[in-house]
């Protein structure tokens, strides 16, 4: 659970994850939410400067200290057009914004990759699956529900023994940043109705986003 596992990581491992199964003839198919993440699987990586884990342990640090918010009006001051592009919830990102413009002097923004339209190596067929947001709303409270039922608070103590909170990104996953708050609280009824709402209000938040994101991909199909 410590290891982190960012963008360029999931570029190179899904790559050649795809390149086995073609190679045995058969058709990788890939399912996913992450905008991000997908976008840098049909266009390459980002361009940006390897991590420095003294400017980033420096930053996480200032993370932790002062807070999202004062770090991510710092993001809006230096790059507001990428600011806008993310919430003041996603720590990871606000994170390496900030530690790719102390590297380059740069604005994330105008990296190259963030302009990238020619797909990289593969033939890719394309689909964003939807369903009308009210139905969609309810079934996703549902899933939250049964993810819960299914032994979410457990399976985040689990992980919380194994190191869970000292990994950035993983700790502020959808489910997992709430079930850590809740239990960190005294968890009392209202904690646990604070919990189930917060990660609903979350999970509706991040399909809000997903549809935001897909209407700007001109390779996929509606």
């Amino acid at each position: 659970v410590p290891e982190p596992f960012n963008v360029v990581d999931f570029y190179y491992e899904a790559r050649h994850c795809c390149q086995e199964i073609l190679d045995r003839g058969k058709v990788p198919i890939i399912v996913g939410g992450s905008g991000f993440y997908i976008h840098a699987f049909i266009y390459g990586p980002p361009s940006g400067p390897p991590s420095v884990p003294e400017v980033r342990n420096a930053l996480e640090d200032e993370m932790q200290r002062l807070g999202p918010d004062i770090l991510y009006d710092r993001l809006k001051q230096l790059d507001l057009q990428y600011a806008q592009s993310i919430t003041r919830n996603d720590k990871h990102k606000i994170i390496r914004a900030l530690e790719i413009i102390s590297l380059t002097g740069k604005k994330v923004s105008r990296l190259s990759w963030t302009g990238r339209r020619k797909p990289v190596n593969f033939d890719f067929r394309c689909w964003f699956l939807h369903r009308p947001k009210d139905i969609l709303y309810h079934r996703i409270e549902k899933r939250c529900d049964k993810m819960i039922d299914d032994g979410l608070l457990t399976e985040t103590e689990h992980l919380e023994m194994e190191g869970l909170r000292n990994n950035t990104s993983a700790s502020q996953a959808i489910g997992y940043r709430q079930a850590l708050e809740f239990l960190a609280s005294q968890r009392t009824k209202d904690d646990y109705k604070k919990f189930i709402d917060d990660f609903k209000q979350a999970s509706r938040n991040y399909a809000k986003r997903q549809f935001t994101w897909f209407r700007k991909e001109p390779l996929f199909g509606w």
